[in-house]
């Protein structure tokens, strides 16, 4: 079994409304020194091959097809 963690953000230039508003509730508990926030998501899949190589392939599939919008975000891939 291998465990693919999909790392997905928005792309640079991208408005990260979430991000504004999380830096901003920091900036109101007094938080300082925070430059800029950034949210994205994290997928985490196991799969039932010990092929890396496989599930490389079968996983960037799955993130061009459906689990990030590649207009506007990037992932990364992960294999453990």
């Amino acid at each position: 079994m291998t465990t693919a963690i999909v790392n997905i953000s928005l792309k640079a230039g991208v408005l990260d409304s979430q991000g504004k508003a999380v830096h901003h509730a920091l900036d109101s508990l007094h938080f300082k020194g925070v430059e800029d926030v950034r949210v994205g998501k994290q997928i985490i899949l196991k799969l039932a091959t010990d092929d890396k190589t496989t599930a490389m392939a079968e996983v960037e599939k799955m993130c061009e097809e459906i689990l990030a919008n590649t207009v506007i975000e990037d992932y990364k891939i992960e294999l453990i």
